[in-house]
């Protein structure tokens, strides 16, 4: 590691310590003795998310942070159980071996999460994402998840490619099925 006062190549380490998903290490440089920290990481081969409209965007952990942030503003839901959703979804999409994912597979993970975590912020998160059309559909969800009928996440994903499928035989869709394309 290179130091960031005098630019040597050699250093030690003099302190590692694990941080979630990382590893914070401490450092003291040989050659001027000065003493600076970095911050180890995965790197992750980045997946393609397809968008409603055909559009494909890297996968960006901080974009979704920042909905589940907004989703559960003012709630009680703890940064760290926001991560530890984030670094799920990431671990699930990343696992899976895909190039591309499907949008709405990333949004009903999350809203799966948030379902366990908080009512609240379940229905706020699931009102943008799912843009119901009217109050109705909103009390439809909401009497679902009194009721205890939310379907799973495989349920949903099962209905979504029927839908997407149905969708492209009409020839009215571009998206692709929810895990679209596998590695190798």
């Amino acid at each position: 590691m290179r130091c960031l006062y005098c630019h040597s190549e050699s250093s030690r380490v003099t302190d590692s310590r694990g941080t979630g998903n990382a590893v914070r290490r401490r450092r003291e440089c040989a050659d001027c003795g000065e003493r600076f920290t970095t911050l180890e990481t995965v790197l992750r081969s980045t997946v393609q998310v397809v968008k409603k409209d055909g559009r494909r965007e890297d996968f960006d952990r901080e974009k979704l942070l920042s909905g589940l942030r907004s989703a559960c503003a003012k709630r009680t839901v703890s940064a760290d159980q926001l991560d530890a959703v984030v670094a799920d979804i990431e671990g699930r999409v990343s696992r899976d071996g895909r190039l591309e994912i499907s949008s709405s597979v990333v949004g009903e993970l999350a809203v799966d999460a948030l379902r366990s975590i908080d009512h609240i912020a379940y229905i706020r998160f699931a009102s943008v994402y799912r843009a119901f059309a009217d109050l109705d559909s909103l009390k439809d969800a909401l009497q679902a998840l009194d009721e205890g009928r939310v379907p799973s996440f495989d349920e949903r994903i099962h209905q979504l490619a029927l839908l997407e499928e149905e969708s492209r035989q009409e020839g009215s869709s571009e998206e692709p099925a929810p895990f679209a394309q596998s590695v190798g």
